[in-house]
Order: structure tokens, then sequence, then C-alpha cells
């Protein structure tokens, strides 16, 4: 799809002072730097001119340093209205938010790439909905395919149940197209096999911090720049998050704070900090518990805990049980908090059970994490040591998946109790909450139906569907895919693409006809045999659930190609403003389902613009993080609709949940949880809406919850788990250029030719031993990959561990293997390797156990293992051209 060398264009047109100037935000990461796109007719050849009457931006070119210049890739032609447009994409040097200086990471700086033009790699955009005949995908009409999918959706919940029709979409998206399909999922249909891309189940991302009642985006990004020492939990937000790390974290980096990163590979952003007095605590994968709790006793035993902030806010014996009855407990957060596994009655209770638990005295800790005991000490006195004053350091805590994806309930409860320890939560610059990956544009438009869940805990406690293990024992018979990677973003994702064969294309019914009752013949015969009917949304033909699996492709419209809604780590919502058409007879999830619905026979989905679904959504955000139904009262009052008057509020919008004053105008919330604000005192008036997160926390009180977090309940799996013999750990995530699964950047010459294949970090001590260069082609396999057979099996408590579900018989074990070309690196320690988390053709999720977190229903992704061994040379060992081993721990 691309050059193999990426030969840069020499010069690129200036927009001309009168070419339009929409607003709009960056596509990819949680951070959604603001963004202003120019465009203007290439009918006419009217370009802008070097001098500053002359261009748009009001400059005179050559500019100085960090003005409006303008890249050759943030150039584009696009068609608007039918008509060839140029149009420059550049961050908003104007913004009073997020990117405030006007810079941009590498991944927007380049957005202007994404947008689809048939004379770059991007001409493999769908176009039109297919229909898969004689095995080959052929264009149909909007009509036929619509028709063939709702009948066939009909059937197979009539014949086999709502929990046979399968739902895996994104949650990060825009809002008007989450609503929409969750509206559609489960109210429509109702079925509780359904879950977001990133997890198994629908279930909390973080059940720690549900379960004491941090909200995942309670910071604003100024309380991270605040803080006087800040705890990085599984990530460095300058790979992950640039303008998060280089606008906010780094000039506190330069100015003082301490950065204290737990991670098993030190990044650029490590390195910076390390260098400015900060700290790296090199964990192992999966014991960031002990590390966290051996910090938290190293804390109560120096008495330097947070006592008037815990006295003030943390529930205590009858705070914890208090508002729950003696009946079940219906949701998660509230049996965890009731169970006994968990509760405590109180901070000097939870102090007591820390303190009896060998395993996070510091060196026993240190022994299996790691981490050296000099750092796990220092790292408890930057976050809670008092100064000789008497002063406390303001101390936040920044989690994101490498941690959380690592002994899911336990770690997030032990950094919620850490947290509550120093204080970090509901003050300036004393904050607690995810760093986040893709941006917020969730809004759910049903309640999950966990009582049609079949998966079950100890007691009568209902966890969400697990949508992978129900897949692969065959009962999902129609799988509607929406916009994500299913398979090689899951775990064990060899064994779940070879299973989606067999449901699809290795069932004998195929279509093998143009009629539409043949295909409905044949598609019912097959769900009716046991196999699987597949549908697929999306901008491209991905591989595998596209490109070989799927029976019905829609083609979705995305950013730039219609006006939507989103929020970002702060909780900004704006309007992504659409610039350009669509190709081809592309349109926007939110049209392609309510289309569907209406076929369905479902009722409710009558909307004909982008901006009707965001005013229904909009009362549904009413108490939630993204509470903006007062944008839309505002609005109407001023007789305009709601993405109207957020298209005023250009790159700046406003940070959820919104109030109305008295006056009309509207105030935003720039944190959660701030114990220092003052609301109202005679309460919310006319349709305004206090939520109890706006000045305490969401419990049952609105104090903390503070939690125990066993390491027994996963240990078991730990030990299992670990490197065996010539084994290493094998874990993953993001690096700085790509985004995703490089569904945009496979289609970007530049960012091919800097990672043309996956790639594998291995230190240079293991690299050595297995007699592995920098260059090396390598094979990284796994002959233990587990996996649950069905439904969690048990009776007692027990069964439902790992060990227990391995002794019922419900543990298969199966092989799967990646090659990657070797990084031979001291960024990662020894024992560990590191890999993209989402390469489309080398998954490193193959080489991870697909067995759920038992407790919370989440994987445990960042826990892989494989032996490596060299199987050649890349091309790109003796080349200078592709893919840089230089070191990425590199700081200035």
């Amino acid at each position: 799809m691309s050059t193999p060398y990426y030969i840069p264009d020499e010069n690129v047109p200036l927009p001309p002072a009168d070419a339009e100037v929409i607003t709009t935000a960056c596509d990819y990461c949680i951070v959604a730097c603001g963004y202003k796109v120019y465009r203007w007719p290439v009918k006419g050849g009217k370009n802008g001119g070097a001098m500053a009457a002359e261009n748009a931006f009001g400059e005179d070119f050559p500019v100085q340093a960090l003005g409006p210049w303008v890249a050759p890739n943030q150039h584009n032609i696009v068609l608007h209205k039918g008509e060839p447009h140029h149009v420059v994409i550049i961050p908003d040097k104007d913004t009073e938010a997020v990117n405030v200086n006007g810079d941009s990471s590498l991944r927007g700086g380049c957005i202007a790439q994404k947008c689809y033009n048939p004379e770059t790699p991007t001409r493999d955009r769908l176009k039109s909905p297919m229909m898969r005949i004689y095995g080959l995908l052929q264009p149909v009409t909007w009509d036929f395919a619509l028709d063939i999918a709702a009948e066939i959706g009909k059937y197979v919940i009539k014949k086999h149940g709502t929990n046979a029709y399968g739902v895996k979409t994104y949650s990060y998206q825009y809002i008007e197209n989450t609503y929409a399909i969750t509206k559609y999922a489960l109210r429509s249909v109702n079925t509780a096999n359904f879950t977001f891309h990133d997890t198994p189940s629908n279930v909390s991302s973080t059940p720690g911090f549900r379960d004491a009642g941090f909200d995942n985006f309670g910071a604003s990004y100024q309380d991270w720049k605040d803080a006087d020492t800040l705890l990085i939990c599984g990530t460095d937000p300058y790979e992950t998050k640039t303008i998060l790390f280089t606008q906010w974290i780094m000039p506190a980096i330069q100015g003082g704070q301490k950065a204290i990163f737990m991670v098993p590979r030190k990044t650029a952003g490590v390195a910076f900090a390390e260098q400015n007095g900060g700290l790296w605590l090199d964990v192992t994968p999966g014991t960031d518990l002990l590390v966290v709790n051996a910090i938290a006793r190293i804390i109560v035993e120096n008495g330097w805990q947070d006592k008037e902030w815990i006295e003030k806010w943390v529930n205590d014996k009858w705070g914890s049980s208090s508002g729950f009855g003696q009946g079940t407990r219906n949701t998660p957060w509230q049996w965890r908090t009731t169970w006994g596994k968990f509760q405590t009655k109180g901070f000097e209770d939870w102090s007591k059970w820390l303190l009896a638990q060998d395993e996070f005295k510091l060196d026993a800790a240190a022994e299996v994490s790691g981490v050296d005991a000099a750092k796990i000490q220092l790292a408890a006195e930057m976050m809670a040591k008092p100064r000789e004053d008497g002063s406390r350091p303001k101390t936040s805590i920044m989690i994101e998946k490498g941690f959380y994806w690592s002994n899911n309930t336990g770690n997030t409860q032990a950094i919620s109790a850490l947290g509550i320890t120093v204080g970090a939560g509901g003050r300036p610059g004393q904050m607690i909450g995810r760093a986040g990956g893709h941006q917020r544009g969730g809004v759910g438009g049903g309640g999950y139906p966990r009582n049609k869940s079949p998966m079950k805990l100890p007691g009568r406690r209902r966890r969400a569907l697990d949508t992978d293990t129900y897949t692969m024992a065959g009962h999902t018979r129609l799988a509607h895919v929406i916009g994500t990677t299913w398979i090689q973003a899951m775990l064990g994702s060899q064994q779940l693409s070879q299973r989606f064969h067999e449901l699809t294309r290795g069932n004998p019914h195929q279509i093998q006809s143009i009629n539409r009752e043949k295909i409905l013949e044949t598609l019912k015969a097959r769900v009716d045999s046991g196999g699987m009917v597949v549908i697929n949304q999306d901008i491209y033909l991905v591989d595998p659930i596209g490109n070989q699996f799927a029976d019905i492709i829609f083609p979705a419209a995305t950013w730039g190609e219609e006006d939507f809604l989103r929020a970002n780590g702060e909780r900004r919502v704006r309007l992504y403003q659409k610039f350009y058409d669509a190709p081809g007879e592309a349109k926007p999830d939110w049209w392609i389902i309510s289309r569907l619905a209406k076929k369905m026979g479902f009722e409710g989905f009558d909307w004909e613009t982008s901006n009707d679904v965001a005013e229904e959504a909009a009362k549904f955000t009413r108490g939630s993080r993204k509470d903006f139904n007062m944008v839309k009262v505002a609005a109407h009052r001023e007789g305009k609709t709601l993405h109207e008057k957020f298209r005023e509020m250009g790159t700046n919008g406003i940070q959820a949940p919104v109030y109305m004053n008295d006056d009309g105008s509207l105030t935003g919330t720039v944190r959660l949880h701030d114990t220092t604000r003052k609301l109202p005192p005679n309460g919310p008036t006319g349709l305004n809406m206090f939520n109890k997160k706006l000045t305490h926390f969401n419990s049952q009180t609105g104090k903390c919850n503070i939690q125990k977090s066993p390491w027994s309940l996963f240990s078991d799996y730990w030990e299992w788990m670990k490197p065996k013999d010539d084994e290493l750990w094998c874990t993953s995530g993001r690096a700085n250029e790509r985004w995703q699964s490089g569904f945009d950047d496979t289609r970007r010459p530049y960012i091919v030719q800097r990672w043309p294949d996956n790639w594998v970090e291995i230190n240079e001590e293991d690299a050595a031993k297995r007699g592995i260069e920098s260059g090396d082609l390598v094979l990284l396999s796994n002959d233990r990959v587990p996996a649950l057979k069905d439904t969690t099996l048990g009776v007692e408590s027990s069964d439902y561990s790992f060990t227990g579900q391995m002794a019922n018989g419900n543990v298969e074990l199966s092989e799967a293997s990646v090659t990657a070309v070797a990084m031979v690196t001291r960024a990662v320690k020894p024992g560990v390797m590191y890999m993209d988390f989402l390469h489309y053709s080398q998954p490193a999720n193959a080489l991870a156990g697909r067995v759920v977190d038992w407790i919370s229903g989440n994987y445990n992704y960042k826990m892989g293992v494989a032996k490596v061994s060299k199987i050649g040379e890349s091309p790109y060992k003796h080349s200078f051209r592709s893919m840089s081993f230089a070191p990425r721990d590199i700081v200035i």
C-alpha cells in the first residue's frame, strides 16, 4: 500500500488569506490537541504567498521557530462538495487549552495524511457496502446489505436467543456513534454478549478505582503539572501522550517535580525524569502490587500518611457498610466492597492487614519484583515524607494500561489505597486517575443486562459475559464488529483467529448466489449448524476480521467526514467538524446503526443528522463525567443547535460536567472530587444536576473506601505464568510514532519506513546468551498459552481462581509464535522483552494467556512469556534507511 522508502515532498502550498478556517482536534491519543483546518479550492490555482498579507496565517515567511509553518505531511487534497480542495491541518496556535503552545505529537502532526485521497495510500478506503459471495467480497447496495443483515439478525435472536447476537465495538470514538451503537445493542437487541474494543467483558477497566470512589478521569492536566511528586505507573506519557508530557509534565520536572516511573522499560520520559532527580522503579511484569504495597507499608510504619485528610475523607467501619441492606449485591462494586476479601473497617483496619502481610515487607517485595529495595524506600519518602517544616509533598498518581492490565483487580485496589494514604484525590495537584489511551467518546444508550450473563462468581453474583470465551465455545451465532481489530486486540489471538475461521469460512454453508432468499437460507443454515455470521463496520478492510471472515461489510465515515463530539483526558468536550466528503458511499456509524435498527423493527432511531443524535445523547450524559446537557439547554435558548454551540467554542471547548449559571453562562469543571470547590448553597437550579463526584467521591457515603489487595488472589496465576527454563517475559505497549494497529500509519510512507515490521526489544544480557544482535530476525514462541474453554465453572470460592479452573478441567493449553526484528537495548530490564502491542500481522497478544482476571473479568494483557531464538537476519540489519536501532532512553 505504501512506497518502500519515504520520499518527502519538497514544497507545500500556503493557504491564501481568504481560506476557510475550521476547528477540530486530533483524532488519536487521549490528549486531543486542538487543530485548525485551512481549506481552499484547487480550481483556479490560487495559493497563499510568502508575505503576511498574502496568506491565512498573517505571517511573513520564513517564520521564526515554532511559528505557523506547514510541513508536507500537514497538507492534502480532498473533495468538498464534490470539488477538489486543498487542506492544511496544523495545531491551533491560538488555543487556550491542551496544546497551549500550539505544538503537536508526531502522530497529530501528520493527521492531514489521514484524509482520503485516491492518489495516496488511503485509496483502499472502503467506499461501498460489500457481501462475500463465492468467497469474494463484492459491492452491493446499502439497502440490500442492510436488509440481509437485519433479516439474519432477527432470525438469530428469535431462534438462538439475544445472547447469540454479539456486538464488539469501540468505546472511545465519537459520542454520536457510541450512543447509537449502545442504544441498539443494549437497549434494543438487549444482548449480554457485548463489550468494547479493549476488554473481553463489559466491565470497569479499573475496578479498584470504582470501589474506592475515584473517577478514572477526575484530574485536569494542570493537576499533573502542579504535583510535587508524580507517580506514573504503567506508561511513559512522552511515548504515548506526548503533549501531556512535553507541555505539562516536563516543565514541572524542570521546575523541581519528582517524577517516579514504575515500568519495566526505560524510555525517554523515564530517562528525563531520572536525569532531573526522579526515579525508575523497574518492576517485573505482574509484580506491581508488591511494590505499591511495600511503598504503602513504609509510609504507614513511619506515620507519614496524610492523617488529617484520611480522618475527613475515608470511610470507617460504618461508612464502608452503609447503604447496602442485607440482599444480594447486584453490581460488582457492591459485592467487591462487601465480600470480605477486600472490604475493611477503615484506615486503621487496613493498616493492620497491610503490616501483617509478609510479602509486602521491603526485602520480600524487592526480591520478587526485581526493584532495588533502596529505590522503593526512596519512592515512599518522595511521596509522603513530611518536610522539616512539617509540610507534606503534594503527590499525584497516574496509572495506565501497563499497570492495570497486570493483575487488574489487585493492582487497582492497591494503588487506590496508596493514593488514599498520601491524600491524592480531590485537591489541586493531589489527584489520582488514569493517563488515558483513547479519547473519551462513550455515551451509553442502554444499560448492560447483567442478569442475562451466564457467568457468575461465588454466591449469587453475576459477572459480565466474557465474549471471547463465549464465542470460542460456539455460543455466538452473529458477530457484529464495529471499528475494532477484535482478534489481534485480544489474548490468545492466534487461537481466536483459528476459531473464527472454523465458525465462518470453515463452515460448509457459504453464500454462492446474489439471490436474497438463497443468501438468507445459506446464512440461516450456517448459524443453525453451529457456525457464525460476521458483520463488520470499518473504514478499511482489516485483516483478518474483515478481509477473511466478514460476510457483510459496512463502509464507515470517520474524522473530518462528519460533525462529531468527543471529550479528552480532562473531560474537555469539543466539536470535531466536518471539512470534506466521505469516500464513495461511506456513512457514519450512527447512520448505519439507525438504518439497520429500523429494518430490525426497533423504534427510536429516526435521526437525520449527527446533531439529532448528539442532542438525544446529551440527556443521557446527565450525572456522568461528560455531562454536557446544559450546553444543549444554552444552545436552544439562543436558537442554535448543540453542534452550533460547540462550534462557537472552537478548540477550547468546555470541561464537563457543565453547569449553567443564573445569568445563562456556562461553567466547566476543572477536576472531579474537588473537595475545595464551593457549589451554590441552594443547590442546582433549573435543569442543572449536581453529581456527587463534583465535590465528593463516588461511593455510598461520598467518602473513599480503602480496600485490601491480597496478593494470594493473583499469585497462583503469576507463579504459573512466570518464565520457565529459557523463557522471558514478553510484555507490550505503544511506540510514539505509531497509533494503535497502525490502520493509518500503514498508509504513511514515513512511518512504514520507520516501522516496517514488528520488533522486539531485548536486554543486552539476554540477547548475548542467545547470540542475538540488533537487526536479527527472531522467533518468539510460547508452547503453554492458557485459555478458558467455556463459562467459568465453580461452586466454592477457590473454584474460580486460575488454580481452581485448572483443577476443574476448564483450561486448555496451546502454542503460539510470532516473528519480529530484534532491537538489543539497555532500555528493558533483564528477563523482559517488549513488543508493539497491536501490530496487525504479528500480534504480541498471541503470546499471553486468554484467561480473564476472575474477579473483574478483564485480561492481564501485559503478561506474555516466550522463548526467543534467531532465525536469520532482517533486511534492516545492515541498512540505515529503515528501522532505527538507536536506544530510546536518550535525553539531552
